[in-house]
């Protein structure tokens, strides 16, 4: 796709030497988790060097890297390591990105296949410098998996297409995901500090779009808590998602990777999670995890299989 004309920083992460130090406070015992290592990971770490592949697992700095790439789950980051959006909470560079990897897709599909995935999550930087944001590659990764791995069942977790025409979401449905993912990421009311450059109800009304182009799909999405919301503005997100059909919600715990990003306002109890779930579940999720640890992948093959059963169960008792 041709470039788009933005005026973009070349250095990574420029912008957060602008933002002021907010103190990292310490992990409670429900947040800790082991340091990676072990054969598995290992594997699983040349594996993806072989290939040349970014992972969010790394990128993100996630907590469950060590326990996810000893059994093989690495989540694929397409489309480069740079993004172009400045959210706050996140740690994934941001600058100004390179051209696309135009065997990217291939490489995608040979390491999946290599790792002998059953399910594999494939994300991306958001690319507002392309026309599509994008969408094209995805699709792209998607036939390919198809193609490698047949016996691989996909799942997308996509930037929101902000600023691209509507057949770019329609692209990457028509490569048919068996999951498509897109994180609302926090509360509405916390958009302006948190994603500066996305807008609530265009995530929104995304994953309900998809649902209109596919009404077979899976739709997922996911936010954090502890960034500043309360209890009501995170059960009016749940109602916003189910008026969308989404099917499957995550909640986690988020956690500031540097001084320069969003503070953590609280660590979230594991007995308030516990409250999330039961309260997702009544307004009528088929999927839902909630803990301190959920992320957008993590066991995402268990909970596709769970998802599958829960959604054919549903439909029996029709």
């Amino acid at each position: 796709m041709r470039p788009r004309d933005l005026k973009l920083p070349d250095q990574r992460h420029p912008e957060k030497a602008h933002r002021p130090d907010n103190a990292q406070p310490r992990k409670p015992a429900w947040i800790r988790v082991r340091a990676p290592g072990g054969q598995g990971y290992q594997d699983t770490h040349k594996v993806i060097r072989e290939h040349g592949l970014a992972t969010v697992c790394e990128e993100a700095g996630c907590p469950n890297v060590g326990e996810c790439w000893a059994l093989g789950h690495a989540t694929m980051m397409i489309m480069g390591e740079i993004c172009t959006r400045g959210c706050t909470f996140c740690n994934v560079a941001t600058g100004r990105p390179d051209a696309l990897d135009p065997f990217e897709p291939g490489r995608v599909a040979d390491a999946v296949a290599r790792l002998g995935l059953r399910h594999v999550v494939i994300t991306s930087v958001d690319r507002d410098d392309l026309d599509d944001g994008g969408a094209e590659h995805f699709a792209q990764t998607i036939r390919a998996l198809r193609h490698r791995a047949p016996e691989t069942t996909i799942e997308v977790l996509t930037p929101d297409f902000l600023k691209c025409p509507a057949s770019a979401l329609e692209t990457v449905v028509a490569a048919k995901p068996d999951v498509f993912n897109h994180n609302l990421e926090t509360v509405p009311g916390l958009y302006p500090q948190v994603r500066p450059g996305a807008r609530y109800f265009h995530s929104l009304r995304l994953l309900q779009r998809v649902k209109e182009i596919d009404p077979s799909a899976f739709t997922k999405s996911g936010i954090m808590v502890g960034l500043g919301e309360n209890r009501q503005a995170v059960l009016q997100v749940m109602d916003d998602l189910r008026a969308a059909d989404v099917d499957f919600l995550t909640i986690g715990q988020y956690l500031q990777p540097t001084p320069k990003h969003h503070a953590v306002a609280r660590f979230v109890t594991p007995e308030e999670f516990a409250s999330y779930e039961k309260a997702a579940y009544g307004k009528g999720f088929l999927m839902v995890s909630a803990t301190p640890l959920t992320r957008s992948s993590y066991h995402a093959g268990e909970d596709f299989a769970r998802l599958r059963a829960a959604r054919a169960a549903r439909l029996s008792a029709l």
